[in-house]
């Protein structure tokens, strides 16, 4: 499910990254990074959701990603389809508001 959803994302590519992980990218910066090894997936979230998000359980704090910006999910079903597809969308707009300007317009108009 989750890999289907990200390829069907305007503008996503996939690659393989440290080992077994599973890299969905926009213009080469990573939005989601999907474990193969564990079947953790790992998502940019804002600061401000970090504290509810990681309350839940099986949700913390993604290791060697920037403090309260990054969470992984111990597992795909942590949380219901609809709400990891937001989350996944919420990631891939943080990481898109952070691109150039000129770039976040051509993908924006792509949505």
């Amino acid at each position: 499910m989750i890999r289907e959803f990200c390829l069907g994302l305007p503008g996503t590519t996939e690659g393989m990254k440290w080992g077994e992980n599973l890299c969905f990218m926009i213009h080469e910066k990573i939005y989601a990074l999907a474990s193969l090894d564990d079947g953790t997936i790992t998502l940019k979230c804002d600061p401000e959701d970090f504290d509810a998000l990681s309350a839940q359980d099986g949700v913390t704090q993604a290791s060697h990603f920037a403090r309260k910006q990054w969470v992984t999910l111990a597992a795909y079903d942590i949380v219901p389809t609809t709400e990891m597809k937001h989350l996944i969308t919420k990631s891939r707009s943080l990481v898109i508001d952070k691109l150039p300007k000129k770039l976040q317009s051509q993908l924006k108009d792509q949505d």
